[in-house]
């Protein structure tokens, strides 16, 4: 490509980057020339920092292979640098300097209607909402009218009056962008059809010609409605958020449109409403239900100072929130977008589809053509009959229902996902996570809560209450900021323990603290600062021992060189992991590993708890990605579990990266390829079964659809096939994958009694 974009006028010198892709020219040349050139290649060029974006909403778009005609379309006129369809979405995004009316022009050659996104859409009248129908309804009627009149009143040319009614009025859409279509030499299914219906008027079966075009007129207004009900998953998300809230400014409570307010402005959310945007809470107390953002079932308390999410409910009492986040930068906006966009990450089996239609149909067209010719023109067959047959084909060749098979079932997959607080961000990782063998956990924050509890205090001696022990310990480590001594003085505030005043306060890095406490000495901290302090252990090994083989920080607490007591703390095992570790064992994992950077004995007691069936420990953020390329190579396909920071190089290694708690953090929501946006493992094992049941759809699907193709083209030699069936044939096709592709909209994650 370098060197052919050298010899282009102008060029007086060319340097590709690869690795950065990256081309740079020197020279007079036309930009448009240099874009054009690559695309032959099937390369995208742009100008750095110079393309403008935009986004057209479409409306009309029913059939998934004229999408990609469209694309193809839009993307080979002039000054369009890329132009990227989502069928699922109705979304089209352009690239490159171009009037938006050129796109609006070239959507309506396809019956489509656009408008750029953010504009007000034309009001949509009865008749554009409902005119599939009204057409259908009136072509059946003149159909249905032509039949009684030939088969029963025997009046034929009143019939073929009637008959070429319903070919000009079931028809007319079709022809129009048959026209346009014909023009570019694009032989799409709306060629085809008009191919079919003009090719049975030539030869006199005008009863054949008015099925095809009322039968063709159903089969658009049914897909439509499919593809709609698919659609619904997606903008069901987008309904969400309200358009209206309640600001709070100088004193007075004013109701503005989301998109004026702007981080720092004060909301007031009234109980049963629903919260208009991100923010902190800064007054009041209630329970919001998250389960649009996170797909918890049960509310979540809300006071002072915690985080609330746009599209939440609030339940009880009112809320000031303080802003945070523009709306288009909310959790929910972010959600909706990565949704959309979904799609764009073709799954390997949509991948195969694609390149299947594309070589199908114009085998397909020469197939007819021959089935037409050449029996009539070698062998003296009669003419009408074997270009009936061709015709017949020609319908039937239509590959809708196998272009269709797969976005919508990975479009309904994706949204019910969302829905349920699971983020997949593409149709390629819902495949890949439908597939895999092995799911690797991070254990901190992932398995367990990731905070330090304190789970065991003993006290020297039987007298010797806990809460004294706790009183002193609490007292040090009140000054210190390591995890281990925020625990202990979390559960002294907790059992209402009022602190000492210490004095000579002073942090052991790596080991404890000591202070002097109403004129004592006191130290806290591990076994190896006593030892080294020369304190008499003896007693308290079989204690220490037994902690630790649990997985447990032991800390001693002593007084004037007297140990009084000993204080375990622990990373607890989150509520839900273990149920979470055997639902993916019960849905077809075949092992479970975690990874840590722990040493044994805590590895070990979690591991066991938490019933993972390896774990590795003392392991370095590197030596994690090893593992994980070393366990694809055992087993296969690999997900990686962890918070979408430090487990990053993992989760990038591993088949699939999963990120825990995505709601609450920008980085998983850009790292992972599935994001879990509460923090809640049990949703795991449900992506993993919607993943299957994905799997399985779309296998259906496309089983399906090239079984009733094939079958319907071996009819056609023998003369079995009308055309009336093969367009019956190609529209109940259609329409049965996308229902099955719609069943994914039901799928729910098991509820845990």
């Amino acid at each position: 490509m370098e060197r052919d974009i050298r010899r282009l006028p102008g060029v007086e010198a060319g340097l590709l980057n690869f690795s950065a892709a990256k081309l740079t020219i020197q020279g007079s040349a036309n930009p448009e020339s240099i874009i054009q050139e690559a695309k032959k290649h099937s390369v995208t060029a742009r100008l750095e920092g110079k393309a403008l974006s935009r986004v057209f909403l479409l409306t009309g778009l029913s059939c998934a292979d004229c999408a990609a005609k469209l694309e193809k379309n839009i993307s080979n006129l002039p000054g369009v640098l890329t132009a990227q369809l989502n069928f699922t979405a109705a979304k089209l995004t352009v690239e490159g300097n171009i009037n938006p009316e050129i796109i609006i022009q070239e959507a309506f050659k396809e019956g489509v209607d656009a408008h750029p996104e953010g504009s007000a859409p034309k009001a949509i009248t009865f008749w554009e909402q409902n005119h599939r129908v009204v057409i259908s309804a009136i072509a059946g009627v003149l159909f249905l009218a032509g039949w009684v009149t030939e088969s029963i009143l025997q009046l034929q040319s009143m019939s073929v009056g009637l008959y070429l009614a319903a070919i000009a009025i079931g028809g007319y859409a079709t022809a129009r962008k048959a026209a346009f279509s014909f023009l570019r030499l694009n032989f799409n299914m709306n060629v085809l059809m008009m191919i079919a219906v003009t090719g049975a008027v030539l030869i006199g079966e005008w009863s054949e010609g008015a099925a095809v075009a009322f039968l063709f007129s159903v089969s658009e207004t049914l897909e439509s409605y499919t593809i709609d009900k698919a659609r619904q998953s997606i903008r069901s998300l987008m309904e969400i958020t309200p358009k209206i809230a309640t600001v709070i400014r100088d004193g007075k409570e004013l109701a503005m449109p989301v998109e004026e307010i702007r981080p720092g402005d004060v909301l007031l959310i009234k109980p049963g409403e629903k919260i208009a945007m991100d923010g902190r809470v800064v007054s009041g107390h209630s329970s919001v239900n998250q389960a649009a953002i996170t797909g918890e079932s049960i509310p979540v308390e809300k006071a002072g100072g915690d985080t609330v999410f746009a599209g939440t409910l609030n339940q009880q009492g009112a809320l000031k929130v303080q802003v945070t986040k523009l709306a288009s930068d909310s959790a929910i906006a972010r959600i909706i977008s990565m949704v959309e966009e979904a799609q764009s990450r073709r799954a390997p089996s949509q991948a195969f589809v694609d390149r299947f239609a594309r070589y199908y149909t114009p085998a397909v067209m020469v197939l007819a053509a021959g089935i037409s010719i050449i029996p009539p023109l070698f062998f003296a067959e009669p003419w009408n009959s074997w270009i009936y047959r061709g015709l017949t084909l020609l319908v039937v060749s239509c590959p809708c229902a196998l272009v269709v098979s797969t976005p919508v079932a990975i479009v309904s997959a994706i949204g019910n996902a969302a829905r349920n607080g699971v983020l997949i961000k593409g149709g390629i990782y819902l495949e890949e996570a439908g597939s895999l063998s092995v799911v690797a956990f991070d254990k901190t924050g992932t398995l367990t809560q990731g905070i330090p509890e304190v789970t065991d205090i003993i006290a020297a001696r039987e007298d010797s209450a806990e809460n004294e022990i706790l009183k002193i310990a609490a007292s040090v480590e009140k000054m210190s900021e390591h995890p281990l001594a925020s625990a202990i003085v979390n559960i002294a505030h907790h059992r209402g323990i009022e602190l000492l005043e210490v004095a000579g306060f002073e942090a052991i890095t790596g080991k404890g603290a000591r202070a002097h406490i109403e004129g004592k000495a006191v130290m806290v901290g591990s076994p190896r600062l006593f030892k080294e302090n020369r304190f008499d252990l003896s007693s308290w090994e079989n204690d220490i021992r037994k902690f630790q083989s649990q997985g447990k920080t032991t800390m001693l607490v002593g007084i004037d060189g007297d140990i009084k007591g000993i204080i375990a703390v622990a990373d607890t095992l989150r509520q839900n992991s273990a149920d979470a570790v055997k639902m993916l064992k019960a849905g077809g994992i075949k092992k479970t590993v975690m990874l840590t950077g722990d040493n044994a004995f805590t590895a070990s007691a979690v591991a066991k708890t938490a019933g993972v069936d390896e774990y590795i420990s003392d392991l370095l953020p590197e030596d994690k990605v090893t593992a994980i390329s070393q366990l694809r190579n055992k087993y296969g396909k690999v997900a990686m579990v962890g918070d979408g920071v430090n487990d990053a190089p993992a989760m990038a290694t591993a088949t699939v990266g999963v990120a825990m708690g995505g709601a609450g953090t920008d980085t998983a929501l850009e790292t992972a390829d599935i994001v879990l946006m509460a923090d809640d493992l049990s949703k795991l094992p449900f992506a993993i079964m919607l993943s299957r049941a994905a799997l399985r759809v779309i296998k259906q699907n496309i089983t399906f659809a090239v079984a009733v193709k094939m079958a319907a083209v071996l009819l056609v030699f023998p003369g079995w096939l009308t055309l009336w069936l093969a367009i019956l044939a190609d529209m109940g096709a259609s329409v049965l994958v996308t229902l099955n592709g719609i069943r994914l909209i039901r799928v729910r994650p098991e509820v845990k009694h």
